[in-house]
């Protein structure tokens, strides 16, 4: 009995491991369809308003959700209290403080990178560069992407089952 129950738990275990791969992956892709959304209002309001950069990370913030929102609502305080003096330094910063998927990580640093950095046009040229990049990103992992996903819970399963035949 307890050894099937071992086994159960086995199988179960990595099954769950295969669901949170399946889920990661979710999360990944709509955060990036977020950050593309963000990108698309932070360019309209500089070409359109030139809004400041404190207030445009504070527009962001409450455009986003989640880990975006608290990235951009952080970025946002530190520039209006004056304690930046390397945006893409500080940026880089808060970003190693959260847990973001691997895509979104990337494209928030080059994004750091050209923010504050450049004139009005170098910045907007900067947004669409790095929102053309996120849609790539998305379009990599959308490919394939419910297949890929449906593998990844099906091998998870076949390898816990093969994992709680070879104990029992």
């Amino acid at each position: 009995m307890i050894r099937l129950l071992g086994a159960a738990m086995l199988v179960a275990g990595c099954g769950g491991f295969g669901f949170s791969l399946a889920s990661a992956q979710r999360r990944e892709a709509r955060m990036l369809h977020r950050l593309i959304s963000v990108l698309q209002e932070m360019e309209w309001e500089l070409k359109y308003r030139m809004t400041e950069l404190p207030e445009l990370c504070s527009l962001a913030a409450d455009a986003s959700g989640g880990s975006l929102r608290s990235v951009f609502r952080e970025l946002g305080e530190k520039l209006r209290r004056r304690e930046v003096l390397d945006i893409s330094a500080c940026f880089n910063d808060i970003l190693e403080r959260r847990d973001l998927p691997k895509y979104v990580r990337r494209n928030l640093k080059q994004l750091g990178a050209c923010l504050g950095r450049f004139d009005l046009e170098g910045q907007v040229q900067g947004l669409e560069a790095v929102r053309c990049q996120c849609r790539q990103d998305l379009a990599r992992l959308q490919e394939n992407g419910p297949q890929r996903m449906r593998n990844y819970q099906i091998l998870a399963i076949c390898a816990g089952a093969a994992l709680a035949i070879l104990f029992i």
